[in-house]
């Protein structure tokens, strides 16, 4: 991971996407998907985004890339509020995204020039078809991929390469933030660490800044600076990555990490496994107050009541708890 310059790249201040969800008899009712989340990302900093299924991770995402308009909030990058369609045009020439899925993020009828050079064509970043092509190839050699397969499609690539494919087109525009929507979950783990290790190598040699989004624990931690949970919709801890792994504060990163395999069988038999009960509430039914007090052990009437505020419990440690010291 590259040296981390101490200045806020990226700036997110009370981010809602809310959806209006159809209910029948023309009644909608507003689906949380991501419910006031607030965080920075400094410059060549990686910053890795966690929680289960469903918490609004994509969505938080692609609401910052305006792939989704936010309901609310502030979206600031390089000191500059992102408001007008000139300003989202201008942000989407420094930031892109990296899909999840490497077999239905790439058009089957395109090649792999034209997809990777399809970026370059929407923002118009060449003069000649000579210069597109001396790109097009100088993107291919940066993520492993030779230059005949330029003429190829996508369909004749396995899931890894298309995900370099993916990562190329990412790279077009020339960006200094992007979004990697959990890019190595569809690909087999020996690929993962491959395309894991590309990711480092391209932040160090392009100064990148990475917002990785992934559910795989071990993942995060190997590629990220800091470490931020969320839980329904909310941000529940951030802190440093490994300030998250060895003492996590609040009680559902506690569960998250007691889950994670460890290769040590003698370790693995003394960790205590912190087992949830119950299912994870649906977003258009939210429980009042902390949405994670119907699992937690620790909930109380207060925890009914109100929302934890998401505050600094030591140095760049937040935590939304109300009983953050009681129990820990």
């Amino acid at each position: 991971m590259s040296e981390i310059i101490q200045q806020p790249l990226l700036e997110v201040k009370d981010l809602k996407q809310h959806f209006n969800i159809n209910m029948g008899a023309f009644k909608t009712k507003p689906l949380k998907a991501v419910d006031g989340v607030s965080f920075t990302i400094n410059k060549g900093e990686t910053l890795g985004l966690v929680g289960e299924s469903g918490c609004g991770k994509t969505t938080v995402g692609r609401t910052i890339l305006h792939l989704y308009k936010p309901t609310s909030g502030e979206i600031w990058y390089n000191g500059k509020k992102i408001e007008t369609k000139q300003d989202i045009m201008e942000f989407r020439k420094k930031a892109t995204m990296v899909f999840q899925d490497p077999y239905s993020s790439l058009n089957p009828r395109m090649t792999v020039a034209d997809i990777i050079g399809e970026p370059l064509d929407v923002h118009k970043l060449y003069a000649t078809k000579e210069e597109r092509q001396a790109r097009i190839l100088e993107l291919m050699s940066h993520v492993g991929l030779n230059s005949e397969h330029a003429a190829r499609y996508a369909h004749e690539f396995s899931g890894g390469q298309r995900q370099r494919i993916g990562i190329a087109r990412a790279l077009a525009v020339n960006p200094d933030f992007i979004v990697c929507d959990e890019p190595v979950s569809a690909l087999d783990v020996s690929i993962q660490a491959q395309v894991i290790n590309m990711f480092d190598e391209l932040q160090e040699k392009l100064g990148l800044t990475y917002l990785f989004i992934a559910h795989d624990l071990l993942v995060v931690r190997h590629i990220s600076d800091r470490i931020a949970v969320m839980y329904l919709g909310k941000m529940v801890e951030l802190a440093d990555a490994a300030t998250i792994y060895e003492r996590p504060l609040h009680p559902y990163s506690k569960s998250l990490l007691s889950a994670v395999p460890v290769p040590d069988p003698k370790i693995a038999r003394a960790n205590q496994r912190i087992m949830l009960e119950g299912d994870i509430p649906s977003p258009l039914n939210a429980p009042s107050g902390c949405p994670f007090r119907t699992r937690c052990p620790y909930a109380t009437e207060q925890c009914a009541a109100e929302m934890p505020a998401f505050k600094e419990v030591e140095k760049g440690h937040f935590v939304a708890c109300h009983r953050v010291a009681e129990v820990n």
